[in-house]
């Protein structure tokens, strides 16, 4: 990469003092060298002077166009990501109840006579009320 820029470098060096080169020499001898395509890249250098000038004006309203255009493409995106998030939390969601032991979970009555009778007396309840109940 350096040696290409110093070629480059070195290239335009060499061409801007042949062209102060061959200006010195039309001075001194009065003579213009090439004047039909001298005349040619004068004209096209004047025709592309008016395009870039013609084309400034145009550039001047390119800065706030792409800067809405860049607003509304990241709100997009943002809206995006978060429907994108939305939707693997649901998924999540579904996988977790499906997964979970709770997905059909039906509360039963104990078959163990201990456990009933803690039962009730943690609710309060009498084994004949119970009875009565049931």
């Amino acid at each position: 990469m350096i040696v290409f820029s110093a070629v480059i470098f070195f290239g335009s060096l060499i061409g801007i003092v042949m062209l102060f080169g061959i200006k010195y020499w039309e001075l001194r001898t009065d003579r213009v060298m090439a004047p039909v395509a001298r005349g040619r890249a004068d004209e096209h250098a004047l025709r592309i002077k008016e395009w870039l000038e013609h084309t400034r004006f145009h550039a001047e309203k390119l800065p706030p166009a792409f800067m809405r255009l860049a607003r509304l493409t990241v709100h997009e995106a943002a809206l995006g990501v978060a429907l994108l998030a939305r939707k693997l939390e649901e998924g999540a969601h579904t996988i977790a109840d499906y997964a979970s032991h709770k997905h059909r979970f039906e509360r039963r009555e104990s078959t163990n006579e201990f456990l009933k009778k803690m039962n009730d007396h943690k609710n309060g309840t009498t084994e004949e009320e119970q009875d009565r109940l049931s």
